[in-house]
């Protein structure tokens, strides 16, 4: 069997063929960076992370393109009320999305453009959709997309223009038609000089859909092999990068794949849950690997339910799975990175490679790797070391196609911060209660209680800034 893809333009499953033999380009919509990163923004970045990891263990040479776009009405409004320049307010938030990102463990992209070092592509894009006849100039600064100029317009989401909804917001009085919307937009009065470019038809700025044609173009060519994003964006937003990049000649994306959004108790996620979804936020007292399985392991698209049941779900399943390795490491030895980084999808079970190639099913992927542990805690248990041996490289290589690898340099170092976590919390709670035993003056529970701290290897010092501990060493 070979890659078979859900292609969302013609909502078909279809058998991946890339442009190029052994080569693929794959462009995903990344962030606008107008605050912080919630849960939703990483379910799509980790979604096509798992599709970079499998193409790579495929054979294929990857490359990939996540953009950031770091000018538009959003971030000008909130940087103007934040006190913030404009600039700096999207690179702040820029850093907070590649904090979390790293994170989680997501690869990082071949090309990471940001939309302000790509204006001179944008304008150069916009003058070749002009000269097709396939948009106009309205008021200085003002570029418009004319969609009935281009006959497949409407052609990725397959509906007609009437049928089309139409942004109040974008109403701006010198359009021909509701349904164009804008490649180059004048300044709005009280935005800094700054966040506006000389071009041909006026000073402006680029209207958010020019971004992603242009970025794509530049650096994959005028047509690659996957589009990638959130299914909120297929509308408007991929609907209109594919009409200007179809308007300008190019064949733009031979395939489109859209993830599901993240529910929160059965409800779409939405901003009045404020801060407690926030990536960063989670972390606190959810460890990464944890929250990477909750968010990975559901077919891409498919709505993620997330709840502390799921979060649990994700723990048992990665205690399990990170068990046996730790096992199996303590009996045969660790396995070796390079053995685990040269498996091949060729190299790994069919039923694996059956649920992979299946348009990503990480779901039946999942129970292939578990039943792999089972029978692998078998062979532990009977003590056969060839067996385990190779399970533990077998199941390490598929675990990392999910970015799940318990044992890889990210989640064990993860791992090692979580247990010193889970040690500092039992050593204070211990202390806490050492220190209301001397403020009751009793003295026998509380040396008691630091001799137990001893024995278990912990090392209490009292001092005047208060009491200090650390793990005695051998």
């Amino acid at each position: 069997m070979t890659l078979e893809i859900h292609d969302s333009a013609t909502k078909t499953q279809a058998v991946f063929e890339p442009r190029t033999p052994g080569e693929v380009g794959i462009y995903l919509c990344g962030a606008t960076v107008q605050g912080s990163p919630h849960i939703g923004h990483l379910r799509s970045a980790l979604a096509f992370d798992v599709l970079a990891r499998w193409l790579t263990r495929s054979g294929y040479r990857v490359t990939t393109v996540r953009n950031v776009t770091d000018i538009d009405d959003k971030i000008l409004a909130k940087s103007k009320e934040a006190g913030w320049q404009w600039w700096a307010w999207a690179y702040r938030f820029e850093q907070e999305f590649s904090a979390a990102y790293r994170a989680l463990g997501v690869l990082p992209p071949t090309y990471e453009p940001r939309a302000t070092g790509h204006i001179t592509d944008m304008i150069e894009l916009i003058g070749q959709i002009i000269d097709a006849g396939h948009a106009y100039v309205g008021d200085p600064g003002n570029v418009y997309f004319d969609v009935s100029s281009l006959p497949d317009y409407g052609s990725l989401t397959r509906q007609s223009v009437k049928n089309m909804t139409v942004d109040e917001n974008d109403a701006e009085q010198d359009k021909r038609n509701p349904h164009d919307f804008a490649l180059w937009k004048a300044p709005k009065e009280g935005e800094p000089e700054s966040a506006s470019w000389d071009s041909p038809w006026g000073r402006g700025r680029p209207g958010w859909h020019i971004e992603c044609s242009a970025m794509a173009g530049r650096y994959l060519g005028d047509e690659f092999d996957i589009h990638g994003g959130g299914i909120d964006l297929r509308f408007p937003h991929h609907e209109n990068e594919q009409a200007q990049s179809h308007a300008a000649g190019r064949g733009f994306a031979k395939y489109w794949m859209h993830n599901a959004w993240v529910t929160v108790d059965g409800e779409k996620m939405s901003k009045s849950l404020g801060n407690s979804l926030v990536v960063s936020e989670i972390l606190k007292t959810v460890s990464a690997p944890i929250l990477r399985f909750a968010l990975t392991t559901v077919h891409y698209r498919s709505t993620v339910a997330y709840s502390p049941t799921t979060l649990s779900e994700a723990s048992s399943n990665w205690e399990r799975l990170s068990g046996f390795l730790s096992r199996a490491a303590e009996t045969v030895g660790e396995a070796d990175s390079d053995a685990v980084a040269a498996v091949t999808a060729d190299d790994m079970p069919k039923e694996f490679r059956e649920a992979m190639d299946d348009d990503l099913n990480v779901s039946a992927a999942m129970a292939v790797i578990h039943d792999h542990v089972t029978k692998a805690n078998v062979a532990l248990g009977a003590r056969d070391d060839v067996a385990v041996s190779e399970a533990q490289i077998t199941i390490r290589a598929m675990l990392d196609v999910l970015g799940l690898d318990p044992r890889s340099d990210q989640w064990r170092h993860a791992s090692e911060n979580s247990h010193d976590a889970a040690l500092d919390v039992l050593v204070q709670e211990v202390l806490a209660q050492r220190t209301q035993a001397r403020a009751d003056k009793n003295w026998e529970l509380a040396d008691r209680l630091r001799d137990t701290l001893t024995e278990a290897g912990i090392i209490v010092e009292d001092g005047a800034d208060g009491v200090r501990w650390h793990v005695k060493e051998n």
